[in-house]
């Protein structure tokens, strides 16, 4: 097996950036848009979220307008939003992760992801079938016939959510079923430090990736465990919750993706999760941006004296005074009632003033607290909720 899944892994700087700009540019066009002189021209595009593309779908069914071509299966995700699948080579970029989490010829995956209605389980075929594995359409549940399929068939490969390997491997053990599992390539869910360090334990490594049912693969570990390595296919920005803006680098904000596959161009795409860049390159010789995987949710939507507050808002509130630098607004309880403050980082300004627009744009009254530029955290939140609930 080759230690990369192919050349464009270690490709320069300058080789990356022409051929992303050719690629969106191509994909530009597909959806009416003029070309970009440059990646940076990204930032003046509006952003896609999940809630505009349901709406769009619900009025132009199934893709909401979209240019979508060479559709071999329409998926579903909550919301409901219908996504397309292809099967050409890789269509969904998964190869790349399982080459990084060392499977291929001669592997046998016991592939666990959901086959019905959702993606991943498709997700993760076609990655196991790019680097040559044969798999195992499993699904989930029936713990007992996974742990015996696995012995039976000699399965050497895990995909799935984190924590169902583990189940199988209990249950295998509690049937007196030595399994050959060595490798696993996880995600859907949280990989907690401790449950990794038991995979290892029993001879396993375990590697996760960051995927979307609408964008496929966009960022996964390698052996090095430094981050996340962005796929070569994706353009990734992160952005202050609620808006297009790029944060600075280093900071929390909210991961969107335009995807560069021509079959579903998505542009500027907002996942809704948190993550961050991580400076510098990853051990393992590949050269993309990484960035430090999921973070949380950058959709903080908090309801406050019976009243959503939405990252949305605040951004506004920013936009709406030149010198505000950022904001945040925290909930708390004073007694039995909500109490709001609204933190404003700024250069100066009136605090009758911000206190005006916080009224007239969050629709709430709250206390104003000035403070100066770079002293709200780098976190990515913009809403606060420290109110307890037990």
């Amino acid at each position: 097996m080759t230690a990369h899944f192919d050349d464009l892994e270690t490709r320069s700087a300058d080789a990356r950036v022409a051929g992303q700009l050719q690629a969106l540019n191509a994909n530009l066009a597909r959806n009416g848009l003029d070309p970009l002189d440059d990646l940076s021209g990204l930032t003046a595009l509006p952003v896609l979220r999940k809630s505009e593309l349901s709406e769009r779908q619900k009025a132009a069914p199934p893709f909401g307008g979209l240019p979508v071509a060479n559709v071999a299966h329409i998926f579903q995700s909550p919301g409901p939003i219908y996504e397309p699948g292809g099967t050409s080579h890789d269509w969904w970029r998964m190869g790349r992760f399982l080459c990084a989490a060392g499977i291929g010829r001669g592997d046998i995956v016991q592939n666990c992801f959901g086959y019905h209605l959702t993606p991943a389980g498709m997700i993760f075929e076609n990655g196991a079938r790019a680097v040559g594995a044969a798999v195992v359409p499993a699904g989930t549940g029936q713990t007992e016939l996974q742990a015996r399929a696995a012995h039976d068939i000699g399965v050497t490969a895990y995909a799935g959510t984190p924590d169902y390997l583990k189940i199988i491997l209990d249950k295998a053990e509690a049937m007196g079923l030595a399994l050959k599992i060595t490798k696993a390539a996880v995600g859907g869910g949280a990989l907690f430090p401790s449950l990794r360090q038991e995979y290892a334990d029993r001879g396993i490594s375990c590697l996760q990736s960051y995927a979307t049912a609408d964008l496929g693969n966009i960022a996964y570990e390698t052996a090095a465990m430094e981050g996340m390595i962005v796929d070569e296919h994706v353009i990734v920005e992160i952005v202050t919750p609620g808006t297009g803006t790029p944060v600075a680098p280093g900071e929390v904000g909210e991961v969107v993706v335009t995807t560069l596959n021509p079959d579903y161009p998505l542009v500027r795409f907002a996942t809704g999760d948190l993550s961050a860049v991580l400076p510098g390159l990853s051990p393992c010789g590949r050269t993309n941006m990484r960035i430090k995987g999921w973070m949380g949710r950058a959709d903080q939507t908090t309801k406050i004296k019976g009243m959503f507050v939405r990252p949305e808002q605040v951004a506004a509130l920013v936009d709406k005074h030149d010198e505000i630098v950022k904001a945040r607004v925290i909930a708390t309880r004073d007694g039995e009632m909500d109490a709001m403050t609204v933190q404003i980082e700024a250069t100066g300004g009136d605090a009758g003033a911000y206190a005006s627009s916080v009224a007239d744009l969050l629709k709430l009254k709250g206390k104003i607290e000035v403070v100066a530029p770079g002293a709200l955290p780098k976190d990515g939140l913009v809403i606060e909720d420290q109110r307890k609930y037990d």
